[in-house]
């Protein structure tokens, strides 16, 4: 089970889950309620499209040990302000965010109240968890979509600004998807001082508020860490360009393992 917080690591946990299915496994939803400390937990499922959105959460999450799980949809920047709307989101400890394109997402809930009201809940204890395009939203700096791609390449990707539950880590989903390590690197490229995460297909990862990284589920993470990195010809790389980098390091998550984030933007700790 995760370890929950305490102390001046007041923050909700983080749980971007991949693929491109809203859905989640039962070891999974055991986890995320290990992490809810309350006897009575309720979580809130947000569903952000135009379009309704098929999924099973509110079952499994039922089935795992919520006492209760609501939807709440919003299909548009109007509804993303309406506070009746946005007030559902209170006295809930879990939301899981769903949605299929990370920029479709962003476009309707970005700088709303909807979206201050989501950080401020995650500050101050709510897990937040994100499925689909939803898993790349929740980072400050977002991966909107990109070339398929082994290797990075001058503009093989589009970023735009993200929910901005955390800075630390830049989050891709589908990640056993081929193409998808190419785009988080070219990412990466231009923003060497966060950690790029890409999750697979049926996995989540669960940022605690200590930024241990845990992976449940049934597939893996991969972690690239360019806090030691040497060396990139991003600056002077002209469009189309194949980029070149020194010094990542690349860490693989198994099901079940766990990473700890240094002070300094390094990796200190593994548990298998």
């Amino acid at each position: 089970m995760p370890s929950s917080g305490s102390g001046k690591y007041d923050r909700g946990y983080i749980i971007p889950i991949g693929g491109c299915k809203h859905q989640i496994t039962n070891e999974i939803a055991e986890q995320i309620r290990g992490i809810c400390l309350t006897a009575e937990a309720s979580a809130a499922v947000l569903s952000v499209s135009e379009d309704n959105i098929e999924h099973s959460l509110q079952n499994t999450l039922i089935e795992n040990g919520f006492s209760s799980c609501s939807e709440i949809k919003v299909g548009t920047r109007q509804e993303a302000s309406d506070e009746s709307i946005v007030s559902q989101l209170n006295n809930q400890d879990l939301i899981i965010i769903i949605g299929e394109r990370p920029l479709q997402i962003s476009t309707i809930i970005g700088g709303t109240a909807i979206a201050k009201q989501l950080r401020k809940l995650n500050a101050d204890g709510v897990h937040v968890a994100g499925s689909y395009g939803a898993a790349a939203l929740l980072s400050e700096h977002m991966i909107a979509g990109g070339e398929d791609s082994i290797t990075p390449r001058h503009g093989g990707v589009t970023m735009a600004p993200g929910l901005g539950l955390t800075n630390r880590f830049m989050l891709d989903y589908h990640f056993e998807q081929p193409g998808r390590l190419g785009r988080l690197l070219t990412a990466l490229s231009y923003n060497p001082f966060t950690i790029g995460i890409g999750i697979d297909e049926g996995s989540a990862l669960f940022i605690s508020p200590r930024e241990e990284l845990q992976v449940y589920g049934e597939g893996s993470a991969t972690l690239i860490d360019p806090s030691n990195l040497q060396y990139s010809s991003m600056g002077t790389a002209g469009s189309g360009d194949y980029i070149s980098l020194f010094g990542l390091q690349m860490h693989i998550l198994a099901p079940g393992s766990r990473f700890k984030a240094a002070e300094q933007d390094s990796f200190n700790e593994h548990w298998a």
